[in-house]
């Protein structure tokens, strides 16, 4: 499909998506755009980033010249708000039908089928291979990925795909 033959079928589809909405029905979603989104839960660095600031603090105080002034209190409140916005920005993974997309500290990043080239599947580990550049990698201890129900969808996204999948 063209890419304006996508534009104007979405911007369709919001059209009746806003009216079904006036008049309180479901939304329409094509059995093209359905996708799988898991979401993890980002916490050793906002823990890392707490502790950081501890230890600052705490090296700090024990000059005998030490004084606690303004910037030392903004510099604090940046870094337990840095922490927090880690904490509840979620890390999430999404499997279309020929794409998987996920956030990265950068950004959204997106992944063709065509561009993947190997899945790897391990107790508690996923790891996705792209044709260049570094692997992305999912993990149940780092992020709190459901990586099992993770595993499943991308074994079938392989399948449907034609990439190579690897368990271990």
């Amino acid at each position: 499909m063209s890419r304006t033959w996508e534009r104007k079928v979405r911007r369709n589809t919001n059209q009746i998506n806003k009216n079904r909405k006036k008049q309180g029905g479901p939304s329409f979603k094509p059995a093209g755009t359905q996708s799988d989104r898991f979401v993890g839960r980002s916490f050793i660095a906002p823990i890392l980033l707490l502790l950081f600031i501890a230890m600052y603090v705490l090296l700090a105080q024990m000059d005998p010249q030490f004084k606690f002034d303004t910037l030392l209190g903004v510099t604090i409140g940046c870094y337990v708000f840095l922490a927090v916005v880690f904490f509840l920005r979620r890390p999430y993974i999404t499997i279309g039908k020929n794409y998987v997309q996920t956030r990265k500290l950068t950004g959204d990043k997106r992944l063709g089928a065509e561009a993947i080239k190997t899945i790897r599947v391990q107790p508690g580990y996923v790891s996705i291979e792209p044709q260049k550049g570094s692997s992305w990698a999912f993990s149940r201890v780092f992020h709190r990925y459901p990586t099992d129900e993770i595993s499943t969808r991308l074994e079938q996204f392989a399948k449907e795909n034609g990439i190579t999948y690897e368990q271990k």
